[in-house]
């Protein structure tokens, strides 16, 4: 345990699932083995229809179980942030796993801080079972992160501790995002609120098997989408508007030379036109 507690110190650990038997045990199983013990674990099964409700069915009470039919990984979220009891949440990916003191570092961190929101650790990456080094461009910065964040995700939902007040400010997953919807969500947080790191890798992030979803889809098409709802929306300083319409004209002409080898070509001829159009923040992708 970490020194005076908070006046409320749960942190509801939320866990999507679908179809992941086979690495499920270890994500709760690191959420369980944690030495924060003011928490609840609770693990959306996402319509799974493998084992994993065998699996589940096995931890008893230590854990809530939520079932739905199979909505995607945000609905999945959504649904533990809404049904959790604790004022902050840490996600935590069923492909993931933590050290045993990831939640009391960070509520150690929250308690030296009381006006922080939000804060993240590092990471150990294992690519199909080898440790790797993630290269220079994944470094993860701290502080008011938007506009580096704006090239690529530089937040891990599995590395990520909040206050459950910040979903009700800046809103929660969106759920027409099948990938992306990360960084969706941390691009909505991070033009105002600080995004602090912890420097210690305390989050396993596993990657490299087959069914990643960012291996099916195209994550630029998304991000495009995401940086046009944010432009659109008006929070944006001038000097982040302006970074975010640099970022989502380069993103448009990447997705439509891509769509254009592929045999897009009016697919691409519309991602061209948003990447030379002054005004494309008017526009609907």
């Amino acid at each position: 345990m970490i020194g005076p507690i908070l006046q409320d110190d749960t942190v509801s650990v939320i866990i999507p699932t679908y179809n992941r038997a086979w690495t499920l045990k270890r994500a709760v199983d690191s959420a369980l083995a944690q030495d924060y013990r003011s928490r609840e674990v609770i693990v959306v099964d996402d319509g799974s229809t493998d084992q994993t409700r065998d699996l589940l069915a096995g931890y008893g009470d230590k854990i809530r179980v939520l079932v739905q039919e199979n909505k995607g990984v945000s609905a999945a979220r959504n649904r533990g942030i809404q049904e959790s009891q604790g004022s902050f949440i840490a996600l935590l990916d069923s492909d993931d796993a933590w050290e045993k003191n990831k939640l009391s570092c960070q509520m150690a961190f929250f308690q030296s801080n009381p006006g922080a929101m939000i804060c993240q650790t590092e990471e150990i990456w294992i690519r199909k079972g080898k440790r790797v080094n993630p290269r220079k461009k994944h470094k993860k910065p701290s502080g008011m992160i938007f506009e580096p964040s704006l090239n690529l995700c530089l937040v891990s939902p599995s590395a990520v501790m909040m206050r459950k007040q910040l979903f009700e400010q800046k809103g929660t997953f969106n759920e027409t995002f099948p990938v992306c919807e990360d960084y969706d969500l941390w691009l909505r947080i991070s033009h105002d609120t600080p995004v602090y790191l912890i420097d210690t890798p305390l989050t396993v992030k596993t990657g490299g098997h087959g069914d990643q979803l960012s291996a099916s889809h195209s994550q630029d098409k998304y991000r495009i989408q995401s940086i046009l709802n944010l432009i659109k929306s008006n929070v944006l300083s001038s000097d982040q508007e302006q970074a975010a319409l640099t970022v989502f004209k380069e993103k448009c002409r990447i997705f439509a030379n891509g769509c254009m080898k592929r045999g897009r070509e009016k697919e691409g001829a519309h991602y061209l036109m948003l990447a030379g159009d002054k005004d494309s923040c008017e526009l609907r992708v």
